[in-house]
């Protein structure tokens, strides 16, 4: 990490974006808008739950946002999570609900990563959130859970590789998807990354 020094305890951060909901289906990016999982994506979010259930977890965050809390509650860890505004999904203002296919009517080759959106989050707030939530975990006294989003869970991947928040480009991430960030010896590193079971 550059901004927070290694601890001597190295936390590890297990990343579940939420489950299937109608727009993740049609491509509709799903910013602050509150579309629910449907039925598809609930029966995703409790398959987590055996694969969640064995692992303590000093930290548990969720999203506010309903998708993010209806997966958090299926895989079993609604008792424990803390709602944080931090890893909400990013912002994307006037974009919301728009596919890229329709933007790109408007702009061509538009890109998220580096074109950004209008009356949105720019990618350098959504990064400093992360950073937020890095050093939440870093500080815990154990591991940490965290129920979100696709863009957000991309750029809080990178940060935690110390590489710039238009890397997320680089990074899939599917619905009910768990990513696991890790270390090797004093090096933070993706230890799983978009494990769908699929």
């Amino acid at each position: 990490m550059t901004t927070h020094g290694t601890p001597s305890f190295h936390p590890e951060i297990v990343l579940v974006r939420h489950g299937e909901t109608a727009w993740t289906i049609s491509g509709q990016h799903t910013g602050r808008t509150d579309v629910p999982l449907t039925d598809a994506g609930r029966r995703q979010a409790e398959l987590l739950a055996p694969r969640l259930a064995q692992r303590p977890f000093a930290v548990v965050l969720t999203s506010p946002l309903g998708r993010a809390l209806e997966t958090c509650r299926l895989a079993g860890f609604e008792a424990v999570a803390e709602v944080s505004d931090d890893v909400l999904e990013w912002d994307y203002g006037a974009y919301d609900g728009r596919t890229t296919a329709e933007i790109r009517e408007e702009r061509p080759h538009w890109s998220l990563w580096s074109d950004g959106v209008p009356d949105g989050e720019t990618a350098a707030e959504v990064y400093l959130r992360a950073d937020r939530v890095v050093h939440r975990v870093l500080d815990a006294e154990g591991d940490a859970l965290v129920f979100s989003h696709g863009h957000f869970l991309r750029v809080l991947a990178v940060r935690w590789l110390a590489l710039g928040p238009n890397k997320g480009r680089l990074l899939a991430l599917g619905p009910a998807s768990v990513s696991v960030l890790g270390w090797e010896r004093e090096q933070p590193v993706l230890s799983r990354w978009n494990d769908t079971l699929d």
